[in-house]
Protein backbone atom coordinates (compact mmCIF):
# COMPACT_ATOMS: atom_id res chain seq x y z
CA UNK A 1 0.00 0.00 0.00
CA UNK A 2 0.98 3.77 -0.74
CA UNK A 3 1.53 6.11 1.93
CA UNK A 4 1.00 9.60 0.73
CA UNK A 5 2.62 11.85 3.82
CA UNK A 6 0.44 15.40 2.98
CA UNK A 7 -0.80 17.25 0.43
CA UNK A 8 2.32 18.70 -0.86
CA UNK A 9 3.18 15.23 -1.85
CA UNK A 10 0.28 14.79 -4.20
CA UNK A 11 1.85 14.22 -7.78
CA UNK A 12 -0.27 14.15 -10.94
CA UNK A 13 0.81 10.21 -10.90
CA UNK A 14 -1.95 10.32 -7.73
CA UNK A 15 -4.72 11.29 -9.90
CA UNK A 16 -8.14 9.56 -10.78
CA UNK A 17 -8.58 7.23 -8.04
CA UNK A 18 -12.21 5.76 -6.11
CA UNK A 19 -11.68 7.33 -2.42
CA UNK A 20 -13.19 7.24 1.33
CA UNK A 21 -12.84 9.86 3.82
CA UNK A 22 -12.95 9.54 7.40
CA UNK A 23 -10.93 8.49 10.61
CA UNK A 24 -11.67 5.01 10.92
CA UNK A 25 -10.41 4.27 14.33
CA UNK A 26 -10.34 0.37 14.95
CA UNK A 27 -10.75 -0.30 11.48
CA UNK A 28 -14.00 -2.01 12.52
CA UNK A 29 -17.14 -4.27 10.78
CA UNK A 30 -18.52 -0.99 9.50
CA UNK A 31 -14.78 0.25 8.44
CA UNK A 32 -14.01 -3.02 6.60
CA UNK A 33 -18.00 -2.81 4.59
CA UNK A 34 -17.00 0.59 3.33
CA UNK A 35 -13.57 -0.18 2.51
CA UNK A 36 -15.28 -3.53 0.78
CA UNK A 37 -17.06 -1.73 -1.43
CA UNK A 38 -14.28 0.90 -2.38
CA UNK A 39 -11.75 -1.50 -3.48
CA UNK A 40 -14.82 -3.37 -5.66
CA UNK A 41 -16.03 -0.49 -7.20
CA UNK A 42 -12.08 0.85 -7.96
CA UNK A 43 -11.30 -2.31 -9.40
CA UNK A 44 -14.58 -2.82 -11.66
CA UNK A 45 -13.24 1.00 -12.93
CA UNK A 46 -9.95 -0.02 -13.13
CA UNK A 47 -9.11 2.36 -10.70
CA UNK A 48 -6.57 2.43 -7.33
CA UNK A 49 -8.43 2.75 -4.31
CA UNK A 50 -7.85 5.48 -1.87
CA UNK A 51 -8.42 6.56 1.77
CA UNK A 52 -7.82 9.90 3.26
CA UNK A 53 -7.51 10.11 6.96
CA UNK A 54 -6.40 13.19 9.21
CA UNK A 55 -3.33 13.24 11.96
CA UNK A 56 -4.44 14.38 14.43
CA UNK A 57 -7.98 13.13 14.58
CA UNK A 58 -10.11 16.40 13.96
CA UNK A 59 -11.78 16.35 17.13
CA UNK A 60 -8.16 15.68 19.18
CA UNK A 61 -6.73 18.87 17.39
CA UNK A 62 -9.92 20.77 18.38
CA UNK A 63 -10.68 19.92 21.91
CA UNK A 64 -7.55 17.49 22.72
CA UNK A 65 -8.88 16.87 26.65
CA UNK A 66 -12.52 15.80 25.52
CA UNK A 67 -11.20 13.23 22.74
CA UNK A 68 -11.97 9.90 23.51
CA UNK A 69 -9.30 7.29 23.41
CA UNK A 70 -8.19 5.73 20.23
CA UNK A 71 -9.31 2.03 19.37
CA UNK A 72 -5.69 2.29 17.02
CA UNK A 73 -2.83 4.46 16.88
CA UNK A 74 -1.63 5.68 13.23
CA UNK A 75 0.53 2.51 12.44
CA UNK A 76 -1.91 -0.26 13.64
CA UNK A 77 -5.11 2.07 11.66
CA UNK A 78 -2.19 1.64 8.45
CA UNK A 79 -1.46 -1.54 9.03
CA UNK A 80 -5.60 -2.57 9.08
CA UNK A 81 -6.27 -0.53 6.28
CA UNK A 82 -3.53 -2.66 4.18
CA UNK A 83 -4.79 -5.63 4.98
CA UNK A 84 -8.19 -4.80 3.34
CA UNK A 85 -6.65 -4.44 0.26
CA UNK A 86 -6.49 -0.91 -0.29
CA UNK A 87 -4.15 0.56 -2.88
CA UNK A 88 -3.56 4.18 -1.72
CA UNK A 89 -3.62 5.76 2.01
CA UNK A 90 -3.38 9.90 1.98
CA UNK A 91 -2.03 11.21 5.47
CA UNK A 92 -3.28 14.42 5.65
CA UNK A 93 -2.42 16.88 8.82
CA UNK A 94 -5.17 18.11 10.58
CA UNK A 95 -3.81 21.51 12.08
CA UNK A 96 -4.80 24.87 12.14
CA UNK A 97 -4.32 26.14 8.08
CA UNK A 98 -6.57 22.69 7.22
CA UNK A 99 -9.47 23.37 9.70
CA UNK A 100 -9.80 26.78 8.31
CA UNK A 101 -10.01 25.67 4.52
CA UNK A 102 -13.41 26.36 3.28
CA UNK A 103 -15.51 22.93 2.28
CA UNK A 104 -15.95 24.44 -1.09
CA UNK A 105 -12.23 24.79 -1.66
CA UNK A 106 -11.42 21.51 -0.04
CA UNK A 107 -13.36 19.83 -3.07
CA UNK A 108 -11.61 21.76 -5.32
CA UNK A 109 -8.23 21.77 -4.25
CA UNK A 110 -8.11 17.87 -2.66
CA UNK A 111 -10.38 16.33 -4.24
CA UNK A 112 -10.57 17.71 -7.87
CA UNK A 113 -7.11 19.12 -8.39
CA UNK A 114 -5.50 17.27 -6.41
CA UNK A 115 -6.76 13.39 -6.50
CA UNK A 116 -9.37 13.46 -9.75
CA UNK A 117 -11.58 11.76 -7.53
CA UNK A 118 -13.77 9.43 -9.88
CA UNK A 119 -16.00 7.83 -7.01
CA UNK A 120 -16.48 9.19 -3.42
CA UNK A 121 -17.67 7.05 -0.02
CA UNK A 122 -18.53 9.22 2.70
CA UNK A 123 -21.21 8.14 5.90
CA UNK A 124 -24.16 10.70 4.95
CA UNK A 125 -23.54 12.56 8.70
CA UNK A 126 -19.78 13.09 7.60
CA UNK A 127 -19.30 17.08 7.85
CA UNK A 128 -15.83 18.65 7.03
CA UNK A 129 -14.53 22.10 6.05
CA UNK A 130 -14.52 25.59 8.19
CA UNK A 131 -16.36 24.90 11.11
CA UNK A 132 -18.14 21.57 9.92
CA UNK A 133 -20.18 23.32 7.08
CA UNK A 134 -19.46 20.92 4.15
CA UNK A 135 -22.02 18.05 4.38
CA UNK A 136 -23.07 15.00 2.34
CA UNK A 137 -25.59 17.55 0.59
CA UNK A 138 -23.01 19.75 -0.90
CA UNK A 139 -20.77 16.84 -1.87
CA UNK A 140 -23.10 15.39 -3.96
CA UNK A 141 -23.96 18.81 -5.58
CA UNK A 142 -20.47 19.49 -6.40
CA UNK A 143 -19.58 16.15 -7.37
CA UNK A 144 -22.52 16.41 -10.04
CA UNK A 145 -21.30 19.77 -11.54
CA UNK A 146 -17.64 18.45 -11.76
CA UNK A 147 -18.17 15.20 -13.22
CA UNK A 148 -17.72 12.31 -10.10
CA UNK A 149 -19.95 10.00 -7.67
CA UNK A 150 -21.02 10.82 -4.01
CA UNK A 151 -22.26 7.31 -2.14
CA UNK A 152 -23.44 6.86 1.68
CA UNK A 153 -23.48 2.98 2.57
CA UNK A 154 -25.51 1.88 4.72
CA UNK A 155 -24.17 1.23 8.22
CA UNK A 156 -23.44 -2.42 9.35
CA UNK A 157 -25.25 -3.23 12.79
CA UNK A 158 -24.71 -6.28 15.66
CA UNK A 159 -27.66 -6.65 17.25
CA UNK A 160 -29.92 -4.38 15.99
CA UNK A 161 -27.82 -1.64 16.70
CA UNK A 162 -25.01 -0.03 14.41
CA UNK A 163 -21.38 -0.57 14.75
CA UNK A 164 -19.31 2.53 15.76
CA UNK A 165 -16.21 2.98 17.27
CA UNK A 166 -17.77 4.75 20.18
CA UNK A 167 -19.91 1.59 20.78
CA UNK A 168 -16.90 -0.67 20.84
CA UNK A 169 -15.16 2.09 23.10
CA UNK A 170 -17.93 2.03 25.57
CA UNK A 171 -17.99 -2.12 25.20
CA UNK A 172 -14.00 -2.22 26.40
CA UNK A 173 -14.31 0.13 28.97
CA UNK A 174 -17.01 -1.42 30.55
CA UNK A 175 -15.10 -4.76 30.16
CA UNK A 176 -17.01 -6.42 27.50
CA UNK A 177 -14.16 -8.26 25.31
CA UNK A 178 -16.65 -10.12 23.56
CA UNK A 179 -18.77 -7.70 22.61
CA UNK A 180 -16.12 -5.32 21.28
CA UNK A 181 -14.34 -8.39 19.48
CA UNK A 182 -18.18 -8.74 17.34
CA UNK A 183 -17.93 -5.08 16.08
CA UNK A 184 -14.25 -5.33 15.19
CA UNK A 185 -14.38 -8.55 13.66
CA UNK A 186 -11.42 -9.79 15.54
CA UNK A 187 -10.47 -9.67 19.27
CA UNK A 188 -9.48 -6.12 20.47
CA UNK A 189 -5.25 -5.52 19.88
CA UNK A 190 -2.53 -3.18 21.06
CA UNK A 191 0.80 -3.82 19.21
CA UNK A 192 3.95 -1.62 20.26
CA UNK A 193 7.84 -2.44 20.44
CA UNK A 194 9.53 -4.17 24.01
CA UNK A 195 11.56 -1.81 26.07
CA UNK A 196 13.55 -2.28 29.30
CA UNK A 197 11.69 -1.11 31.86
CA UNK A 198 12.47 -1.39 36.00
CA UNK A 199 12.88 -4.68 36.38
CA UNK A 200 10.55 -4.68 39.59
CA UNK A 201 8.12 -7.70 38.19
CA UNK A 202 11.60 -9.71 38.21
CA UNK A 203 11.97 -9.03 42.50
CA UNK A 204 8.62 -10.40 43.13
CA UNK A 205 8.66 -13.50 40.65
CA UNK A 206 6.87 -12.39 37.52
CA UNK A 207 9.26 -10.65 35.09
CA UNK A 208 7.25 -8.53 32.58
CA UNK A 209 7.74 -7.59 29.12
CA UNK A 210 6.84 -3.45 29.00
CA UNK A 211 5.32 -2.84 25.54
CA UNK A 212 5.12 0.95 24.10
CA UNK A 213 2.14 2.43 24.19
CA UNK A 214 3.00 5.31 22.44
CA UNK A 215 -0.26 6.78 22.87
CA UNK A 216 -1.95 8.63 25.85
CA UNK A 217 -4.34 6.34 27.01
CA UNK A 218 -6.84 3.65 26.26
CA UNK A 219 -10.17 2.46 26.69
CA UNK A 220 -8.93 -0.43 28.19
CA UNK A 221 -7.51 -0.59 32.43
CA UNK A 222 -6.94 -3.25 34.58
CA UNK A 223 -5.66 -6.51 34.63
CA UNK A 224 -6.70 -9.29 31.61
CA UNK A 225 -5.88 -12.57 30.50
CA UNK A 226 -3.87 -11.95 27.16
CA UNK A 227 -2.60 -13.53 23.84
CA UNK A 228 0.69 -12.41 22.18
CA UNK A 229 1.66 -12.44 18.72
CA UNK A 230 4.88 -11.90 16.85
CA UNK A 231 7.61 -14.06 19.16
CA UNK A 232 7.19 -17.18 18.12
CA UNK A 233 4.94 -18.68 15.15
CA UNK A 234 2.32 -20.21 17.75
CA UNK A 235 0.60 -17.15 19.52
CA UNK A 236 2.26 -16.71 23.64
CA UNK A 237 -0.10 -17.29 26.20
CA UNK A 238 -0.25 -14.66 29.15
CA UNK A 239 -1.31 -12.22 32.11
CA UNK A 240 -1.39 -8.40 31.43
CA UNK A 241 -1.65 -4.95 33.33
CA UNK A 242 -2.65 -1.68 31.39
CA UNK A 243 -2.30 1.40 33.67
CA UNK A 244 -0.68 3.41 35.69
CA UNK A 245 0.98 0.92 38.35
CA UNK A 246 -0.81 2.76 42.05
CA UNK A 247 1.71 0.59 43.83
CA UNK A 248 5.09 1.96 42.42
CA UNK A 249 5.68 5.27 44.15
CA UNK A 250 6.05 8.31 42.15
CA UNK A 251 5.99 5.80 38.80
CA UNK A 252 2.61 7.18 37.22
CA UNK A 253 3.71 6.38 33.45
CA UNK A 254 0.36 4.49 31.25
CA UNK A 255 2.00 1.09 30.52
CA UNK A 256 1.10 -2.32 29.57
CA UNK A 257 3.39 -4.68 30.82
CA UNK A 258 2.95 -8.47 30.35
CA UNK A 259 3.61 -11.62 31.68
CA UNK A 260 3.99 -14.38 29.56
CA UNK A 261 3.17 -17.77 31.10
CA UNK A 262 5.33 -20.64 29.88
CA UNK A 263 8.25 -18.99 27.73
CA UNK A 264 11.38 -18.04 28.04
CA UNK A 265 13.04 -15.96 25.67
CA UNK A 266 14.49 -12.14 25.17
CA UNK A 267 12.03 -10.40 23.34
CA UNK A 268 13.63 -6.93 24.46
CA UNK A 269 13.32 -4.82 21.30
CA UNK A 270 10.75 -7.19 18.97
CA UNK A 271 7.92 -5.71 18.05
CA UNK A 272 4.45 -7.33 19.60
CA UNK A 273 0.65 -7.73 19.21
CA UNK A 274 -1.08 -8.18 22.56
CA UNK A 275 -4.88 -9.41 21.78
CA UNK A 276 -7.33 -9.21 24.85
CA UNK A 277 -8.60 -12.67 25.89
CA UNK A 278 -10.55 -11.86 28.83
CA UNK A 279 -10.77 -9.20 31.68
CA UNK A 280 -9.45 -10.38 35.26
CA UNK A 281 -9.91 -7.57 37.44
CA UNK A 282 -10.01 -3.92 38.13
CA UNK A 283 -6.54 -2.27 38.32
CA UNK A 284 -5.68 -1.10 42.63
CA UNK A 285 -3.22 -0.30 44.76
CA UNK A 286 -1.91 -2.40 47.39
CA UNK A 287 -0.62 -2.02 50.62
CA UNK A 288 3.44 -3.67 50.10
CA UNK A 289 4.71 -5.88 47.19
CA UNK A 290 3.99 -9.41 48.96
CA UNK A 291 0.52 -8.16 48.75
CA UNK A 292 0.72 -7.30 45.29
CA UNK A 293 2.33 -10.56 44.79
CA UNK A 294 -0.26 -12.92 45.78
CA UNK A 295 -2.81 -10.92 43.56
CA UNK A 296 -0.18 -11.81 40.49
CA UNK A 297 -0.68 -15.21 41.82
CA UNK A 298 -4.22 -15.32 41.63
CA UNK A 299 -4.26 -13.53 38.46
CA UNK A 300 -1.93 -15.71 36.99
CA UNK A 301 -4.19 -18.99 38.08
CA UNK A 302 -7.23 -17.40 36.62
CA UNK A 303 -5.55 -16.54 33.47
CA UNK A 304 -4.04 -20.34 33.09
CA UNK A 305 -7.78 -21.09 33.67
CA UNK A 306 -8.78 -18.85 31.11
CA UNK A 307 -6.36 -19.87 28.64
CA UNK A 308 -7.58 -23.63 29.72
CA UNK A 309 -3.87 -24.34 30.96
CA UNK A 310 -3.13 -26.41 34.01
CA UNK A 311 -2.95 -25.02 37.77
CA UNK A 312 0.46 -24.31 37.76
CA UNK A 313 1.06 -20.90 39.88
CA UNK A 314 3.54 -19.28 37.33
CA UNK A 315 5.20 -20.43 34.55
CA UNK A 316 9.00 -18.92 32.86
CA UNK A 317 9.08 -15.98 31.40
CA UNK A 318 11.98 -13.75 29.71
Amino acid sequence: MLLIRGLHNLRAEHRDCVATIGNFDGVHLGHQAVLAALKSRARAAGLPSLVIVFEPQPLEFFRPEQAPARLTRLREKLEAIAACGIDRVLLIRFDARFAAIEPQAFVREVLIDGLGIRHLYVGDDFRFGRQRQGDFAMLARMGAEHGFGVESLATVADDGERISSTRIREALEQGDLDHAARCLGRRYRIAGRVAHGNKRGRTIGFPTMNVGLLRRSTPLRGVYAVQVHCLEMRPLLGVANLGNRPTLAGDDRFLLEVHLLDWAGDAYGRHVEVDFVARIRDERRFESFDALREQIQRDVREARAMHGLDAVVHGASH
